[in-house]
């Protein structure tokens, strides 16, 4: 009865939008006050009936209703209560209901947080939004519905969730990871509305940057909290892989980033008006594209949730259209959008067209990577081929060097233009500390690789020069007062590029000196690795809620002094019969120590990997400083003074409105 009043609600949901999009184009066309208003109130009630339909799924599960055909191929009753939620979202059919369901959520609050724009533009934007939310529901009720049932038979117990999703993991990334893919749809939906008026003034710039900002933050935190979970999950220690979907959303996210760059320089210089248009659009176009590769099944990985081709047709036959149609868009009106800002080639503004051209090209690298196995295999009647880390490593690595150089210069720069002395203030000093900085580090990582060298010399002067330009500023004003008169937007950046140098000194120094050996450990054996004795003492038979395992205890010492007691695991779960390996990490700011149980090798005896793991959290602390930078950059004061003029705007385009009508 519920799973029934849950479909149901989604379907009425489908309903709404539908009327939601066509009731706002009629109070364009109309010009009519009280037609948008009801086109805005749409979005709230479709929101909460899509939240209905995904409360009442959890219930499902829940309640081990296995009469539903999704919760018997997902759950059984041995599940615990935390994984029988998050079983929601861990398979193709749950997982695009909560896409549904966050693409209401940003529906929601674009309508009700933006009364201070123009009221034209306010029901453009949400056209824009209600057609492709009217799609994705389309594609849920008609290709992936997860309310169906098996009547009048069904199984008495249920499959199984995946055991790689029985981890806390999945209750958090997926939907951290949608806000930031399904957000991108917001500054698509302002790009679209400002090409759709014809007129591509500053304005979209100044509305669409904060929901950019907030959605790039979601995403960086999706991908950040998808590499550590990958990490101690799988059991093999890694914290990226290049895999297909890995990629899926880290080219969204490097256009994201371009983008955040592009329309600070937009709003503040009224430059790169045209590029920021297009970065809008491909941002959005790249999450489709990962929300295609994920779900289709054209590429195998372990992070995809769906392998039906007719579903990947159907995400195809959506994707192609609004991709087409958004760039056939911006090429009609592009040749109009025109900016008479000059700059030098030492301004603020060519560094940031510099890092955007980076990360473009980085973008691009990636996807021809991540397809050209399918064009390769389409082009050779079925030949396979596989594209590897050999590939990324060799052309990103580089880009990323790029970058960090541009970003060591561009922190000093300021707009329109820099004098070259201005640049070479304080050089010397700066490079002198930072070449200190990496002996030392390169040191204590018993390192002399040139590339580490490179990268942790480009970071950490990255790092002196964003200390020193706050300290002179400090000087300038007072410690105190410069604290506390420096905007947050500033703030935003500087958190943000401290986060980037702290994650890329910490996939330097993991990349390169992390230690790995694969042993062969019985029950008293002994081995040094590293600075480290690790000594296997005893493997034993454990029962979890619905595992069974074999755990061994590894006890870590340093010196004769003791560091950690390891545990970790071997599981079988009982109803899918998959074994899997969890690891045990016995984690730190300066390492990890990392070790995992592999096949047993007879006479008690076990394969271990042991690996030890330099500044690894690093990774993921930058990640997580980076995706809070954007957060904190929604403080800054210069958004509440813009609210008043865009309310002003809004109320003259009210009046506009009614005068019309």
């Amino acid at each position: 009865m519920w799973i029934e009043i849950g479909h149901f609600s989604v379907l009425i949901a489908l309903l709404l939008t539908l009327l939601g999009g066509a009731t706002a184009l009629y109070a364009l066309q109309r010009r009519d006050v009280h037609w948008a208003a009801l086109a805005l109130a749409v979005a709230p009630l479709a929101f909460l009936l899509i939240l209905l339909g995904f409360l009442t799924l959890m219930a499902a599960f829940i309640a081990d209703d296995f009469s539903v055909t999704y919760v018997a191929q997902h759950s059984n009753r041995a599940l615990p209560i935390q994984y029988k939620m998050s079983a929601v979202w861990g398979a193709h059919e749950g997982s695009f209901l909560l896409w549904c369901l966050v693409m209401g959520g940003w529906m929601m609050l674009v309508a009700r947080l933006s009364e201070s724009l123009a009221l034209v533009m306010r029901l453009q934007v949400m056209t824009v939004l209600y057609g492709l939310q009217a799609c994705f529901l389309l594609f849920l009720l008609l290709a992936s519905s997860p309310f169906d049932r098996s009547l009048p038979f069904y199984p008495g117990e249920g499959a199984d969730l995946n055991p790689l999703l029985q981890d806390f993991g999945l209750i958090v990334h997926p939907p951290l990871l949608y806000m930031g893919y399904v957000g991108l749809s917001v500054p698509f939906a302002f790009a679209i509305a400002s090409l759709w008026s014809g007129s591509v003034d500053l304005s979209w710039a100044k509305w669409s940057r904060p929901w950019t900002n907030v959605a790039w933050a979601f995403l960086t935190a999706g991908i950040t909290l998808g590499s550590w979970w990958a990490y101690y999950e799988l059991g093999w220690g890694g914290w990226w892989f290049w895999d297909a979907v890995e990629n899926a959303s880290f080219m969204p996210w490097l256009l994201a980033t371009a983008l955040v760059h592009s329309l600070a320089a937009t709003e503040k210089r009224g430059v790169f008006k045209s590029w920021t248009l297009l970065l809008a659009i491909s941002g959005f176009a790249f999450s489709l594209l990962g929300a295609f590769l994920v779900r289709s099944g054209v590429l195998t990985s372990v992070h995809s949730f769906a392998v039906d081709p007719q579903r990947g047709l159907a995400i195809l036959a959506f994707l192609v259209p609004v991709v087409g149609g958004s760039l056939a868009l911006y090429a009609i009106r592009a040749k109009s959008i025109k900016t008479s800002a000059v700059f030098a080639a030492t301004s603020r503004e060519s560094f940031i067209l510099g890092n955007n051209v980076l990360l473009s090209v980085a973008a691009l690298m990636i996807l021809l990577g991540t397809i050209y196995p399918l064009i390769y295999e389409a082009a050779t009647g079925g030949l396979k081929i596989s594209v590897g880390p050999p590939y990324f490593n060799a052309l990103f690595l580089p880009l990323a060097g790029l970058l960090l150089l541009i970003l060591m210069v561009g922190h000093e720069t300021r707009w329109r233009k820099t004098e070259l002395a201005h640049l070479l203030k304080g050089q010397r000093w700066q490079w002198l500390v930072s070449f200190a900085l990496m002996g030392a580090l390169l040191s204590w990582l018993e390192s002399s690789s040139i590339p580490q060298a490179l990268f942790a010399w480009l970071s950490l002067n990255v790092l002196v020069g964003l200390a020193r330009q706050w300290g002179t500023r400090a000087h300038l004003r007072g410690r105190w007062r410069a604290l506390m008169e420096q905007s947050t937007s500033y703030y935003s950046m500087l958190l943000g590029h401290v986060g980037l140098v702290i994650a890329v000194i910490g996939i330097a120094a993991t990349s390169i000196s992390s230690i790995e050996q694969d042993l062969r450990m019985a029950p008293g054996d002994e081995v040094q690795v590293g600075d480290y004795a690790m000594r296997l003492t005893r493997v034993g038979e454990v029962d979890g809620p619905n595992y069974i395992a074999e755990r061994g205890e590894v006890v870590v010492t340093q010196g004769g002094q003791f560091v950690a007691r390891l545990f970790p695991e071997k599981r079988r779960y009982h109803v899918s019969q998959m074994v899997m390996t969890e690891a045990a990490i016995d984690a730190g700011l300066s390492r990890d120590l990392y070790v995992a149980l592999g096949e047993p090798l007879g006479d008690g005896a076990w394969s271990v990997r042991i690996q030890v793991k330099p500044l690894v959290r690093w990774i993921w602390l930058g990640g997580v400083l980076i995706a809070f930078s954007g957060l904190l950059s929604l403080l800054d004061l210069r958004y509440r003074k813009r609210t008043t003029q865009r309310a002003q705007m809004a109320n003259e385009s009210l009046a506009t409105l009614s005068q019309g009508h």
